[in-house]
């Protein structure tokens, strides 16, 4: 069956559909629904080859310093500071394979690199740089290093990250852990800006269509994908998608309509 004018090749309606089942069992698999991401990109990416990667990785890992010297040392990842936003850095099978990413994308494979290892180990949003946790401990592991942190040098990697002044205060909830959909939100959010910045419609289409499969949708997220929609000439289906969430956030309703009337227009 050929596929209705704008809607996404098979591969990436998979890797969406696939998601989806995911997030609405509740906390999904961290590595399953990071490696569905990945698919947004590259539909055929090898998601079996990446998890035998993980597992493999695990073997042997003990405790942390075993986990930061098998990751670091012994295979190699790091930070990709040269090429930062670099999309590949936020797709998981790019980040195994080249063994360079983001810290979002690196912390990643700490958390699952350590639970296959029996490891206690939290995803720490921190503005500015996402951080890893090793449960009752008082430190904070850098995955973009694999250095351990202490408080204070969380609030240097915090303002060094931000730009923050002193004017702006470091709060221990800044380091409070983080649930597996919020991890999986700020990756999403990360390409989101990406493709923008790279005008990269499409990609940022199906990147848009994967974070309203989360909670806490914003009014400015349905916009931009009516948008993604309209401009590439599908104004019916932009307006039918604000008519869709003009329902769904009923405080930004009169905004949706106003964009769906807009993208109407241009049909007569």
């Amino acid at each position: 069956m050929t596929p209705e004018p704008g809607s996404p090749p098979p591969g990436v309606a998979d890797a969406l559909t696939r998601l989806g089942d995911l997030v609405a069992e509740g906390e999904p698999p961290l590595d399953l629904a990071a490696l569905q991401i990945a698919r947004l990109a590259d539909p055929d990416a090898d998601v079996d080859a990446a998890l035998a990667e993980l597992d493999r990785l695990a073997a042997g890992v003990t405790d942390l310093d075993s986990l930061v010297v098998r990751l670091y040392t012994e295979e190699g990842f790091a930070g990709n500071r040269e090429e930062y936003y670099d999309p590949r850095n936020s797709s998981l099978v790019e980040v195994l394979a080249r063994r360079r990413g983001i810290p979002i994308t690196l912390a990643v494979v700490v958390l699952e690199v350590g639970r296959r290892a029996g490891l206690a180990l939290e995803p720490v949003g921190m503005p500015g740089h996402f951080l890893v946790h090793p449960r009752d401990s008082g430190w904070y592991l850098d995955p973009f290093t694999g250095d351990l942190l202490g408080l204070d040098e969380c609030e240097a990697l915090f303002r060094a990250s931000t730009g923050a002044g002193r004017d702006v205060p470091f709060h221990p909830a800044m380091l409070v852990p983080v649930p597996v959909q919020a991890v999986l939100v700020r990756m999403l959010t990360n390409l989101r800006i990406i493709h923008r910045a790279a005008g990269q419609v499409p990609e940022l289409r199906w990147v848009l269509e994967a974070r309203l499969l989360f909670a806490g949708v914003g009014a400015d997220e349905v916009v931009e994908l009516a948008a993604t929609k309209g401009r590439r000439g599908d104004y019916l289906a932009a307006a039918r998608t604000l008519d869709h969430w003009t329902e769904r956030l009923p405080r930004d309703a009169a905004r949706l309509a106003r964009h769906a009337r807009a993208w109407r227009a241009h049909l007569n």
